[in-house]
């Protein structure tokens, strides 16, 4: 239980920072979103591009860990809408919002962290893999599923372009592409190169634990927690028992190896999540309120996992 502790708190620990310096005006609530745009849009891809440069995709690219994951992802999503819609009696766009909020798991500002602390760099390969597709792959399906079922949206083949483009343009996947590309060229880069992307790289830790610290101070947890809390246990529980069980009794994938994607379901809810609601303007409270509530949770659904993967 103390090596539990020692993995968790110095993760939690900044997060605490990020809200508490916010919170008592010692950082200003503004500087949060342009930390998270440096982290999302500069540093990450660099991290991203710095490991598929030096990715041994034999590895890496592990159907046995890559499948389940998302197969989970896509379990929760439904179970998250169906019963929005009939437990919750939402909307049917609302619906969506808050199946999103149950299923998009905080990869980046939460997972590399805490995945790399528990597990190492060996670890990292094929937690940079389930990255590489997270968000284009869950946000391009619930945008479908999103104008498939709110009643006020356009025809969908005049929204597939935009969607699609914003996908392509996603600084993450630019970055996932470009390292990918190189790496099948056979592009090596100068000491400089490799010191620049490693500096960039450091960067994303401790600004990304810092900017979801901060960023909790915007959410609030609303009438709707209860519909919230479901979302919440269905990211932190639901979505990592799919992922346990398909990867190892099923599959038969290495523990030692399918424990880095069950850990990465089982983190909380990322700000995608709220940016998703925002933009369709559905679920909104909801989202909120999973965030708030499932990245709370998870100092103890996180130490839970860690325990039953060693």
């Amino acid at each position: 239980m103390l090596a539990v502790f020692n993995i968790i708190a110095p993760v939690f620990a900044i997060v605490l920072l990020g809200y508490g310096a916010v919170r008592f005006k010692l950082y200003p609530q503004e500087g949060v979103k342009g930390l998270v745009a440096f982290v999302n849009n500069f540093c990450t891809p660099c991290l991203l591009f710095k490991a598929m440069l030096g990715a041994d995709f034999h590895t890496a690219f592990n159907l046995s860990i890559l499948v389940p994951f998302y197969i989970g992802a896509f379990i929760c999503f439904a179970i998250g809408c169906v019963v929005s819609f009939r437990a919750f009696k939402s909307r049917p766009g609302d619906s969506v919002g808050s199946g999103f909020a149950g299923t998009f798991s905080n990869t980046v500002m939460m997972g590399i962290p805490i995945v790399n602390r528990a597990f190492g760099a060996d670890a990292m390969p094929v937690i940079y893999s389930i990255i590489a597709f997270h968000a284009g792959i869950l946000i391009t399906v619930a945008m479908v599923v999103m104008e498939l079922t709110r009643r006020d949206g356009r025809p969908l083949i005049e929204v597939l372009p935009g969607a699609a483009s914003r996908i392509l343009l996603n600084p993450l996947l630019l970055g996932v592409a470009v390292g990918l590309a190189c790496n099948l060229l056979g592009v090596r880069l100068p000491e400089t190169g490799e010191a620049f992307f490693d500096i960039m790289s450091q960067a994303v830790l401790p600004a990304a634990l810092f900017a979801i610290g901060g960023a909790l101070n915007e959410y609030r947890i609303s009438e709707n927690w209860l519909q919230a809390s479901f979302m919440a246990f269905l990211k932190l529980m639901v979505h990592p028992t799919i992922a346990y069980v398909l990867m190892v009794p099923v599959l038969h994938a290495p523990i030692e190896v399918a424990r880095y994607g069950i850990l990465l379901a089982a983190m909380p809810t990322g700000i995608n999540a709220y940016v998703f609601a925002t933009y369709y303007n559905r679920g909104v409270s909801v989202s909120n309120s999973t965030i708030l509530i499932s990245t709370a949770a998870a100092a103890l659904t996180i130490s839970f996992w860690l325990l039953v993967l060693g």
